[in-house]
């Protein structure tokens, strides 16, 4: 079991920047894949960012592609989103969630924990 708890989240004006942070505890965080989700009001929950139990490769959504960097410290059992230029179609809840195994990174449905989320929203 692990548990994922994230901060960071507020209120933004568009082109700001905001960082997200995700606390993992419970067993070895080196071993997850982690991944970072988002939903919009009326909108399913879509893939975000996701990088290696290494941290030696990341994966982006196109969508946020050149604005936001995913990044993580085993030591610290936490990982991170960065997040620049941020536009009004960035509002969403964040979610931060591991897996155990490292393909499909970007499907929502083969990771195994969640943490709760936090709101970011983006003024215009």
């Amino acid at each position: 079991q692990v548990q994922l708890v994230e901060s960071g989240g507020g209120l933004v004006q568009a082109g700001g920047s905001l960082r997200l942070s995700c606390a993992a505890s419970g067993r070895t965080f080196s071993r997850y894949t982690m991944g970072w989700f988002r939903q919009a009001p009326g909108k399913e929950r879509e893939f975000v960012a996701a990088i290696a139990r290494g941290g030696g490769s990341t994966f982006y959504a196109d969508s946020v592609k050149d604005r936001f960097t995913i990044s993580r410290d085993n030591a610290k059992k936490t990982v991170y989103l960065q997040m620049n230029s941020l536009k009004p179609e960035d509002t969403a809840v964040y979610y931060c969630a591991a897996k155990d195994s490292s393909v499909y990174y970007s499907n929502p449905k083969t990771y195994d924990y969640w943490g709760q989320g936090t709101q970011v929203t983006v003024s215009s």
